[in-house]
């Protein structure tokens, strides 16, 4: 069975990754004002932060279609592929994924397999790239989806943003009801539970969310029995990504680390300046000879 993968643009792969492992990526839509603009196709997160901090008129976004899910299947079958294993950002922040189950009834050419991913940015790209290594060795779509909810259990991510009026404006914040007046003066550490974007946690400054989110890292290594690979994502704020990945490497000399990019999909939910660092049992380590 010849098996593809797809993933959305939220997933922020590299384009080295993506020609390395044949992920079809389809673009997710920016909009601000009445021009809409394909991310990381149209328009990039640099362009997309400066036009951020110098318009009045604030970015917005709007889903897939499924008439784009129908063209990439399309292309696909018609690639020669059997199968495609879609995986998609977490169902907490767009009913993207709800609606394409409901759809793919209508999708008779190519046998779809949905994964809703519940995070986004590094922790959608670990899955990706791990169901890449997996169709790869041979494994076949079932057994896939199998090992992606392994490492979505394992996977666990922790943020901060420079200002939550973001998150609130765009209705992503599920907590957000009675803290706003707080959290609005204050570094909250932000994380995904269910799926769902929550407060977690109430810091002064940067330094000492970034502090609070070390600690979780340290304890998680402490605790897992399989290696880990972390991501430090930044919003451009590369000044401080340099800062974390620094700090971090020598901290923990033994682990995986990755830097990442939040792009403009993401960043018109966080704003710029967003900190954050998403870890999860490494893909690229994946013990392929325990897959049953």
């Amino acid at each position: 069975m010849k098996t593809a993968i797809v993933t959305d643009s939220a997933s922020y792969l590299s384009a080295a990754d993506i020609q390395k492992y044949n992920i079809h990526v389809v673009p997710i839509t920016v909009i601000f004002g009445k021009q809409t603009y394909l991310e990381n196709v149209e328009i990039t997160s640099k362009q997309f932060y400066e036009r951020m901090r110098t318009t009045p008129e604030l970015p917005t976004t709007t889903q897939i279609t499924l008439g784009q899910m129908q063209t990439m299947y399309d292309q696909l079958a018609a690639e020669g592929y059997d199968a495609v294993i879609s995986i998609h950002l977490s169902s907490g922040i767009t009913s993207f994924i709800t609606n394409l189950e409901s759809y793919l009834p209508n999708v008779t050419n190519i046998r779809v397999y949905p994964f809703d991913s519940k995070i986004t940015a590094a922790g959608e790209a670990y899955m990706v790239l791990l169901a890449a290594k997996l169709i790869a060795a041979g494994y076949t779509p079932e057994q896939v989806l199998d090992q992606l909810v392994n490492i979505r259990d394992t996977t666990q991510v922790y943020f901060v943003v420079d200002n939550l009026s973001h998150l609130v404006r765009t209705g992503r914040l599920s907590n957000a009801s009675g803290l706003v007046g707080i959290l609005l003066r204050i570094k909250p550490v932000l994380t995904f539970e269910d799926g769902k974007i929550v407060a977690i946690e109430k810091e002064r400054t940067m330094r000492r969310a970034y502090a609070a989110i070390k600690a979780k890292l340290a304890a998680a290594i402490e605790a897992a029995d399989y290696p880990l690979r972390v991501t430090i994502e930044n919003g451009n704020n590369p000044k401080l990504q340099a800062e974390w990945t620094a700090d971090l490497t020598a901290s923990f000399p033994d682990l995986t680390i990755d830097e990442g990019e939040i792009g403009p999909v993401v960043g018109v939910h966080v704003g710029e300046g967003v900190m954050g660092l998403i870890w999860a049992k490494d893909w690229e380590k994946w013990p392929l000879d325990k897959i049953n």
